[in-house]
């Protein structure tokens, strides 16, 4: 399945019928996975953790994230002008999936590959996506369904594991908004941390079903915990009409979808959002704002807030070697 410029597919390398390489290009990458799932793996069991990241870009001319989702792992090609033609990159995806499957003792029917679509020549292969195939991964003891071969993320944003955790603590008897929903993992958090009341809005009502299903597989039904299909953007703008205790706010880089008005730049809007925010914030609440743009700056004087802390130390996990996966604040009214 081909969306935008990313080829979605799972590859079967019993079904490429490549002559794999007999090179050790990929010596580096096998050493440093195989070093990578030995610390990880013994850090995640002693965190009872069973989703997480065991490599990010670690190697030069090696651009992959590798994560694993329980039965299941997930690589994605970071963006990169590679020098290889079709059939060269081809071949080497397909060695980097072997490898995976080699160190991660796991079979390649298992692994999930993210890839650029302008590579055409891959498509001369046989490969198959299981579209719409299904997977109940756990965190921190609550379920969460991932959906590995439809689109680019799987549903569940690794990095803000710790900062799920971290708003699960003050949710107690809160009302939460919870914007740019996803699927609604921070909403479900909440819930479980004994939320009076949830409301999850996004744009998309496939990620709304999704965040419902979520809720659901974690004994959360409606009623208290509300979902609604909005732009948020243009929600935001909206005279306010109730009033929340903790908000979360992590928009996209940037959008152009046909459904908003306008479009969407983090950096641009960041504080018109923030102090949109901040009028929904019931007296001493506070909004918990996330960003991966790496050269994002936030524009603290025009924020009209009590106090802002930068948190994203504590809110990036130890498997995420690259502390500029994301930055995040914490927001006081």
């Amino acid at each position: 399945m081909d969306v935008g410029r990313w080829t979605y597919s799972q590859p079967v390398l019993s079904t490429w019928n490549l002559e794999l390489s007999t090179n050790n290009k990929l010596d580096p990458f096998k050493n440093r996975l195989t070093k990578n799932f030995r610390h990880f793996g013994k850090w995640a069991r002693r965190q009872g953790i069973t989703c997480f990241r065991v490599y990010d870009n670690d190697i030069p001319g090696t651009p992959l994230a590798v994560d694993i989702y329980e039965s299941i792992v997930h690589i994605a090609e970071y963006e990169r002008d590679h020098g290889m033609d079709p059939d060269q990159h081809a071949a080497w995806l397909a060695e980097c999936v072997q490898v995976a499957s080699e160190v991660l003792d796991i079979h390649p029917d298992s692994i999930f590959l993210k890839y650029r679509q302008r590579q055409k020549g891959l498509r001369q292969y046989e490969r198959f996506s299981r579209a719409g195939a299904e997977y109940i991964v756990h965190e921190n003891g609550l379920n969460f369904m991932i959906r590995p071969a439809d689109y680019l993320d799987v549903g569940l944003f690794l990095d803000h594991r710790n900062t799920r955790q971290m708003v699960r603590k003050e949710a107690a008897g809160k009302r939460v908004l919870n914007l740019f929903a996803y699927t609604g993992s921070f909403s479900v958090y909440a819930a479980a941390g004994g939320a009076a009341s949830t409301l999850t809005v996004d744009m998309s009502n496939t990620y709304l079903q999704w965040a419902d299903r979520n809720l659901a597989l974690n004994g959360f039904s409606t009623g208290p915990h509300r979902l609604l299909q909005a732009d948020v953007t243009s929600w935001l703008r909206e005279p306010v009409r109730e009033h929340f205790d903790l908000i979360i706010l992590d928009p996209p880089t940037f959008s152009n979808s046909k459904r908003m008005h306008g479009t969407l730049d983090t950096q641009r809007d960041h504080v018109w959002m923030l102090n949109s925010a901040l009028q929904l914030c019931a007296p001493g609440g506070a909004i918990w704002f996330s960003t991966n743009y790496r050269r994002f700056k936030l524009e603290e004087q025009a924020i009209r807030a009590s106090e802002i802390r930068d948190i994203s130390k504590q809110t990036v996990p130890e498997d995420f070697r690259n502390e500029k996966i994301h930055q995040c604040f914490k927001i006081l009214k």
